[in-house]
């Protein structure tokens, strides 16, 4: 089994949503999130809605989050992590458009 650590970037996410890096786990692939930072490119305050997709469900892992003008929310990182499953992914939705920029870093196993 390899382990391979990556980053996965989406920019200017806004109202429609988005999946991070366009990222979906692959079949026979464990994948865990190490981090996961939400910045705000915008001069006002914005909320995001942070969820795990697992092809059918949304669960939220933060819904309406603040984010401060020029600053960012943490939403994986430290001692937390997360375990994703085949067929998963993360979605972000800001509260204005073109606004978030998202890092995802994770661990797959393959």
């Amino acid at each position: 089994m390899a382990n391979t650590f990556l980053r996965k970037t989406t920019r200017d996410v806004g109202t429609g949503g988005s999946t991070v890096g366009s990222y979906v786990v692959g079949a026979s692939t464990q994948t865990t999130i190490i981090g996961l930072t939400c910045a705000n490119t915008t001069s006002t305050a914005i909320t995001v809605d942070v969820q795990l997709n697992d092809g059918t469900n949304d669960t939220y892992l933060v819904k309406a989050g603040t984010v401060p003008a020029g600053s960012s929310l943490v939403v994986v990182g430290g001692d937390q992590k997360v375990v994703l499953q085949t067929g998963d992914s993360v979605v972000v939705t800001s509260s204005a458009a073109t606004s978030c920029d998202v890092v995802m870093s994770i661990l797959e196993i393959t």
